[in-house]
């Protein structure tokens, strides 16, 4: 018989997991509290943009595999549930917030049927699924709890999660592994790593990962600090250290760092369950790469007061870019936005110009000006910031764009653009990590 899956929390997580699980032939349905989420995704909607996501939603609920519903007794006839849900970090705190994954392990234990399996996607502070293991037993001690990190990247989380790198469990017995590969089977007969861990070792993969992901962008940012004040290049010194296979070149483009709903909020609930644990010393790095993270910031402000002036006011500064990484409309702690918005309160006018995320924005920042075409956002700019680098931006023609600007500067925060190019077309080009020259 095929498993029947339920996913609770159909965000970003949960409803990519939900399409993708029922595109390899399984019954999903997906359950969430906000109706007006579900209402969408039934009509084979997604309320935010990931590339591909969309057309598999509409094409596996169009096949009757997928579902989704406000009411939580649709899960009842389900063989395994995800928990999907999010853990934003405390409002007061480091340390991630649990509220919503206690309410839906709450939720689901009364309902599921026996021999069924519950199994975490969320990404959680250590320890939590050995208590929430504990917590399921007491209510339905014939259902059993693992745990399955997930490793999206968003503007790739379709082909992540049907063509993972690895697949982690985290498991306490053999019948919840054996389950587990039964949904998965597809991945693992085409080779991909399974990696069985004890629960807690599961959790602390996600995090790890994002630590180390963490430290290796901020490495490159510190050295391009160091590149600045040495008259050196920071895009030549990650190409060289990039080809030494001990290092690799991913997460070596130095520039106004890691942003968005993961990473940031990761590394901080890491310190504080590490606080918990009273292992705190193990973990005083990442006080410092979150440092260096939130500095590269600052460094852009401080390259736009040099190249104009410290008073800003008067100042238009055009911005191209407001979702932390391309491909994606996600602007939670989107350095873009953080940059244009202190930049703003500092007296200049900020106009900002993203392709997918501009809705987002709006909504965050309502105070920033925001524009839909790139030429209207740079019309009588004092200056250009490149603070996402979406493709668009790559492929602008700096002579085409040069009558448009009222001082042809561009400051570029992701050293993406050809700085040749935009040289000689009469730009005074400037990047953080890079000698400037001219």
């Amino acid at each position: 018989m095929t498993l029947r899956v339920s996913v609770i929390g159909t965000g970003y997580l949960g409803a990519t997991h939900a399409a993708c699980i029922a595109s390899l032939g399984f019954q999903v349905i997906g359950v969430d509290v906000d109706p007006a989420k579900i209402e969408l995704l039934a009509k084979g909607k997604v309320p935010f943009y990931e590339p591909d996501l969309e057309d598999l939603l509409a094409s596996e609920i169009s096949a009757g595999r997928l579902s989704f519903s406000t009411d939580f007794s649709a899960i009842k006839d389900a063989d395994i549930h995800f928990i999907c849900v999010g853990t934003p970090q405390q409002a007061n705190s480091l340390a991630a917030d649990m509220r919503f994954v206690n309410a839906a392990l709450d939720a689901i234990a009364p309902l599921a049927k026996p021999g069924t399996l519950i199994v975490g996607k969320s990404t959680v502070p250590v320890g939590t699924a050995a208590r929430l293991r504990e917590r399921l037993l007491k209510v339905n001690p014939a259902v059993d709890l693992a745990w399955n990190p997930e490793f999206l990247r968003e503007g790739f989380a379709v082909e992540d999660t049907l063509r993972p790198n690895r697949l982690v469990v985290g498991v306490t017995n053999d019948a919840a592994e054996s389950k587990l590969k039964e949904l998965y089977k597809s991945n693992l007969d085409a080779g991909t790593p399974w990696i069985r861990a004890d629960l807690p070792t599961a959790e602390l993969v996600k995090v790890a990962a994002n630590s180390f992901l963490a430290t290796k962008i901020s490495f490159i940012n510190a050295m391009a600090e160091i590149c600045e004040a040495a008259g050196g290049d920071v895009t030549v010194l990650a190409k060289a250290i990039g080809y030494d296979p001990r290092i690799g070149n991913r997460f070596l483009q130095a520039g106004i760092g890691f942003g968005g709903g993961c990473l940031p909020k990761d590394i901080r609930a890491f310190m504080a369950r590490a606080g918990e644990l009273g292992a705190e010393q193990a973990l005083e790095f990442l006080r410092e790469i979150d440092s260096i993270n939130l500095r590269a910031r600052a460094r852009v402000i401080e390259l736009v007061r040099k190249d104009l002036s410290e008073d800003l006011r008067g100042k238009k500064i055009a911005v191209l870019g407001a979702a932390f990484k391309p491909d994606s409309d996600d602007v939670r702690d989107s350095p873009a936005l953080d940059i244009s918005a202190q930049i703003q309160a500092a007296g200049a006018t900020v106009v900002v110009h993203d392709p997918k995320a501009i809705a987002n924005a709006e909504k965050r920042f309502p105070a920033l000006s925001f524009n839909q075409s790139i030429d209207a956002t740079l019309d009588g700019a004092d200056l250009v910031l490149h603070l996402t680098e979406w493709k668009i931006y790559r492929e602008i023609d700096p002579s085409k764009v040069k009558g448009l600007v009222k001082n042809p500067t561009i400051i570029d925060g992701r050293n993406a653009l050809d700085r040749d190019k935009w040289i000689a077309a009469g730009w005074k080009f400037r990047a953080l990590g890079r000698a400037d020259l001219n």
